[in-house]
């Protein structure tokens, strides 16, 4: 019999297809990354982007030059726009306001070929890195109320150039998903006093099903309601409201826990999927409640391997052929 599970979280239901799960041979199969044609984010074409933002050059090379091995810009067709007052207005029934806000690239690495999973260990540190020096940068614009780190990697999953990067988009309000799971865990903490984010991983790390990887500082878990086969949330273990480095600073290895775990889930899809598309958002308390007990920062992983169509658009659920238990086993199966 199918189930229905409720994410604890947002109270939003899922169905789960238990009768006819597909394994991972089931989906098809996404085709590897295309080769050639003119790259804006290639070394060696930084004069057709905007003025780089700030990037990690080792060998004292000028901006906007090659050199570099990690770079950030502003987004050529931004979303919003820096300059300008943030105004708001209302006509009638309906509110709106000035696009204010920041739309950022940080390209990742100056190789074409190269993806999240197989840049070295180092630059996936830099890469988390720089997505914590932004957010620290973007704080100071009190026009800001929230920054969504998230990457679309493959046609698929919404990228219009194949070279990875990140985007970065700084909002002047707090997007509704987040503020839906701020309200989920603020219950939560009202009826038990604690944080529902360590609750669940305390539960998942007993019941061990559900669990993918785990260091010592994170986790990694299929979730008990997941939106899509094979989602993957990132936490760390102990409570943190707001995303910032563990053990020690920013460039003192407080990000290698991280990258260790992120790339290694990253590599595990690759193994099982060739090469899927994929999105991955990160979560973080808004700038104006930063430090809290209850809510916990994470990091959303969603492989491309089914449509969103009729049903799920008219009534809000979404339907999920693989169990999260077999997503978790096959994972854990592809890490040995």
């Amino acid at each position: 019999m199918p189930e229905l599970r409720k994410d604890p979280i947002l109270g939003r239901w899922v169905i789960i297809s238990v009768d006819r799960g597909k394994r991972p041979t089931d989906f098809t199969q996404h085709q590897q990354r295309k080769r050639g044609g003119f790259c804006p984010f290639c070394h060696g074409n930084e004069y057709t982007t905007p003025p780089e933002i700030s990037a990690i050059r080792r060998d004292g090379s000028e901006p906007n030059t090659p050199g570099w091995s990690l770079r950030v810009m502003p987004n050529k067709f931004p979303a919003l726009n820096p300059e300008g007052e943030l105004k708001k207005k209302g006509e009638g029934l309906f509110d709106k306001m000035s696009g204010v806000g920041a739309h950022e690239i940080i390209v990742e690495t100056p190789e074409h070929n190269l993806t999240l999973a197989s840049i070295s260990h180092d630059a996936f540190e830099d890469v988390l890195r720089t997505y914590y020096e932004r957010l620290t940068a973007l704080r100071e614009d009190k026009r800001i109320k929230y920054v969504l780190i998230f990457k679309n990697e493959g046609e698929s999953a919404g990228a219009s150039l194949e070279h990875s990067h990140t985007q970065l988009i700084a909002l002047p309000i707090v997007p509704r998903t987040v503020k839906d799971e701020i309200a989920g865990a603020k219950r939560h903490y009202e009826l038990r006093d604690r944080c529902l984010f360590c609750d669940i991983i305390h539960q998942e790390k007993d019941d061990g099903r559900r669990v993918v990887l785990e260091n010592d500082d994170y986790i990694a878990l299929a979730p008990f309601a997941p939106r899509s086969p094979f989602e993957t949330w990132i936490m760390p273990k102990s409570h943190y409201s707001a995303f910032s480095p563990l053990n020690g600073g920013p460039h003192n290895g407080g990000f290698k826990g991280l990258a260790d775990i992120f790339q290694s889930v990253l590599n595990q899809l690759d193994r099982i999927f060739e090469f899927p598309a994929y999105n991955f958002m990160l979560h973080t308390s808004p700038f104006v409640d930063e430090q809290n007990d209850y809510y916990h920062w994470h990091i959303e992983i969603m492989p491309k391997l089914t449509k969103i169509a009729g049903f799920e658009w008219g009534s809000g659920f979404y339907i999920n052929p693989t169990p999260p238990e077999d997503s978790a086993r096959y994972m854990r199966e592809v890490a040995l």
